[in-house]
């Protein structure tokens, strides 16, 4: 019996492939100017944080734990999106997956100046050393080359100088009156947080969108340049 034959669903691959591709090129275009959007957005919340911590530690009265808090959730944000930025170095233009290197400057002279002013109230009290006053000799030795050199407190330059000049004090029993400044090295006021170059989130998944249409648009050429080949060199071994 004769009876209408019912068509086989296609599959979503077979649909996709029939799309035209002048009509894949313009969703490709579509998907680029929302995945820079998005990007774009990311980066100005990236930045808009990064801005956060810079004024945080700005501020005389912030105290650590509301610098650590504003740094979490830079830190958080960064993980966890992809974040682009550029920057000038030696005046060539580059591009970094993450925030660049942040350094609390403020934090960092706030607790040298703490272990200085302590060191020069104990040089006060304390003359009696093998060695003699050696805050004042520091101080001496530092303000000079300061002085010579166009910087003082808080340069780092000045902060760099009292560290060197205390190293070359030797430490000993006879000397445990004094009080040996302990300046925190730079470093450990330095932060970078890198991000992923992809991350399962709005902007993520957008450009995963993009990848698959170029895929997709790539496999199509390459299969309709195969199909000419092979029509010509059917029509020409007759």
């Amino acid at each position: 019996m004769g009876g209408v034959k019912k068509k086989k669903p296609r599959s979503l691959l077979a649909r996709i492939f029939q799309v035209k591709n002048w009509k894949l090129i313009l969703i490709l275009i579509l998907m680029i100017f929302v995945s820079a959007t998005l990007l774009r957005l990311d980066h100005i919340e990236m930045t808009k944080l990064r801005q956060d911590v810079l004024d945080t530690d700005a501020r005389e009265d912030a105290t650590d734990d509301e610098i650590i808090a504003s740094l979490n959730k830079l830190k958080e944000f960064t993980t966890k999106h992809i974040t682009i930025d550029a920057y000038e170095e030696n005046g060539v233009e580059h591009i970094r997956f993450g925030t660049g290197r942040i350094v609390l400057a403020n934090s960092y002279y706030r607790k040298a100046n703490e272990v200085l002013t302590k060191a020069q109230n104990e040089a006060d009290n304390y003359v009696t050393n093998p060695n003699g006053n050696i805050y004042r000799q520091v101080a001496d030795i530092c303000d000079a080359q300061g002085k010579r050199y166009g910087w003082a407190y808080p340069d780092p330059r000045y902060i760099n100088c009292w560290q060197d000049e205390l190293a070359k004090f030797p430490s000993s029993e006879e000397l445990q009156s004094q009080i040996i400044a302990q300046i925190p090295s730079a470093e450990l006021y330095e932060y970078e947080f890198a991000s992923p170059y992809w991350y399962p989130c709005a902007s993520g998944f957008a450009i995963l969108a993009c990848a698959i249409l170029i895929l997709l648009i790539l496999i199509r050429i390459i299969i309709w340049f195969g199909y000419k080949i092979l029509i010509f060199i059917a029509e020409h071994t007759r």
